[in-house]
């Protein structure tokens, strides 16, 4: 229920500046299709990165007509300011004091922009808990777990994989009968003592195919999932996904973890090929790194996979079990080539 989310009515509010960092994700069940207020239409789980934020600080100033200014890297984004305006209008029930002042936010990404990891993600999470803290200074400080929940909520409304960035390790947003306490409204994490320690070190590389505007927006891709004929099996297969991925993550059976990464992956690409009208996200470079890693990992048996967001740019993902100086060796040797400007971000996951 959202009411557990309604604002306090008794408040004063004060000018504050704040600041927060909050990190990417990248999902490994994919969520693609949702509903009205952000609600997902199947579970999905995350890794949080670690090194891949988004920093944030927010000038609140009380008592001035309600207004937003935005700047990224010092330089004003109108349109974006627009989009926080809204956003902080829609989330106005649970904040009350929201509408009373004026914003100015600055925020920069240690990543590039349009790198294929989710700045939407790290930067919502980041604007909600700049919130949640103005929130606690005005209305009274609720405890530590209550405060990050909310502020999983508040990010989802303004991007739904945002709340899965507010906490570290594997995440769950969505509910599944397969993790207690999963949500719709809200991210959870996943049961630490259920993942087996192989999963708990991780490498992310994100090689940069392509370092441009992708073609088709996350919020335009979601909405074709309403017309797509193959969208309800989808979100059944990614319901069902998880009792798989349950026994797989407390086992720490990798081949099957492998397996089953690179199906959602490919499945999200399937989704936009198939919608009306149809997108192909990939590059060519993004086909030849595939079919690479596919090669090499006949030839070694070694861990080296790879998941996609909605866009070309490729997610290596491999363990650290001592494989992974030869993985690097071979991702330098091999696959750097088909980036666009020897472009790759690397990160590891965050727990």
């Amino acid at each position: 229920m959202t009411t557990q989310f309604i604002g306090k009515q008794d408040f004063t509010v004060s000018s504050q500046t704040v600041s927060e960092s909050c990190p990417s994700n990248i999902a490994l069940i994919k969520y693609w299709g949702k509903y009205a207020d952000q609600m997902p239409a199947n579970p999905s789980i995350s890794f949080t990165l670690n090194h891949c934020k988004t920093n944030t600080a927010m000038e609140f100033v009380a008592g001035e007509p309600f207004s937003v200014k935005t700047f990224l890297v010092g330089n004003e984004e109108a349109k974006f300011a627009e989009k926080i305006e809204k956003y902080f209008k829609n989330i106005e029930q649970y904040l009350p004091w929201i509408l009373k002042g004026k914003y100015i936010i600055r925020t920069e990404n240690t990543f590039p922009h349009s790198s294929g990891i989710a700045s939407s993600a790290s930067g919502f999470g980041a604007i909600a808990k700049c919130l949640m803290k103005l929130d606690n200074t005005f209305t009274g400080k609720i405890n530590e777990d209550e405060s990050l929940k909310k502020a999983s909520f508040l990010a989802r409304l303004g991007s739904g994989s945002a709340c899965r960035s507010l906490y570290n390790g594997l995440i769950v947003w969505g509910e599944t009968d397969e993790v207690e306490g999963s949500s719709d409204l809200f991210a959870v994490s996943y049961p630490d003592t259920e993942i087996h320690e192989v999963f708990k070190n991780f490498n992310d590389w994100v090689l940069l195919i392509h370092e441009g505007q992708k073609s088709v927006s996350s919020t335009v891709g979601h909405g074709l999932m309403k017309t797509n004929p193959y969208a309800e099996r989808r979100f059944q297969e990614a319901r069902e996904n998880f009792v798989p991925m349950k026994e797989i993550l407390k086992t720490g059976d990798m081949d099957r973890f492998i397996k089953l990464v690179e199906h959602e992956a490919l499945t999200l690409h399937a989704m936009m090929m198939m919608s009306d009208p149809a997108f192909i996200l990939m590059k060519t470079g993004t086909l030849e790194v595939i079919n690479k890693i596919w090669d090499f990992r006949r030839e070694t048996h070694l861990p080296l996979f790879f998941t996609l967001d909605a866009g070309a740019n490729v997610h290596l993902l491999f363990p650290n079990d001592g494989s992974e100086e030869e993985i690097k060796t071979f991702i330098n040797a091999e696959l750097l080539q088909h980036t666009q400007k020897n472009g790759v971000v690397k990160d590891v996951m965050r727990f």
